[in-house]
């Protein structure tokens, strides 16, 4: 599940969301955004086909195995405050979800790949998993390497810009600073995340 590899577009169709950001995902779902297969269901998902696909688009969205998401779910249930909400903000805090949010690159499968051929460095060091959890004041930057610095600043000019209060990206020199921890409304996943934690804790 982590690295999925198959048609993100037919994903994007069958979970009616863009949890795969790719251009040509985006292409093919706006050619036809009706769920895959012959024939398209028209009757609605029982509950348990809702609560299931929710869960699969926080999988498919943050590129995460199933074991994965139970042991984050048991480390937020673990945790003071909304269970739901603390998931998925363990969820944004992943270096691979911080590299894409800082536009270093385009899509998330894009920054998992960077991270794991160690093109990024926090704190001065290379780090190679895409599940590193940051912290309120770590800094993440791309190697000091002149082809991977030409790399990405191309892609940093192109990539969409966002703004937000707890990561400050200084796109000149390649630099993502973790000025806090991302809040409620940081998260960057529309999903049901109560149906998501029922599910779970079945």
């Amino acid at each position: 599940m982590g690295r999925y590899a198959g048609p993100k577009a037919r994903v994007n169709r069958r979970l009616q969301s863009m949890v795969y950001e790719s251009a040509g995902a985006t292409r093919a779902m706006e050619r036809r955004d009706q769920p895959p297969g012959m024939k398209v269901r028209s009757r609605r998902p029982s509950n348990y086909g809702a609560a299931l696909m929710e869960k699969q688009k926080i999988k498919h969205y943050y590129g995460l195995g199933e074991r994965q998401l139970r042991r984050y779910f048991e480390k937020a249930g673990r945790m003071k405050g909304n269970t739901g909400e603390t998931l998925l903000l363990i969820c944004e805090r992943r270096l691979d979800n911080v590299v894409r949010r800082a536009g270093f690159t385009k899509t998330r499968p894009q920054a998992r790949q960077g991270v794991v051929h160690g093109h990024f460095q926090v704190n001065g060091v290379k780090v190679t998993s895409p599940s590193y959890m940051l912290k309120a004041g770590d800094v993440v930057t791309v190697r000091p390497r002149t082809n991977l610095q030409n790399f990405y600043r191309s892609t940093v000019e192109e990539a969409q810009a966002l703004s937000m209060e707890w990561l400050a990206v200084d796109r000149e020199t390649l630099r993502a600073s973790m000025q806090g921890l991302p809040g409620p409304s940081d998260i960057s996943l529309p999903v049901d995340v109560n149906v998501v934690v029922e599910f779970l804790s079945r």
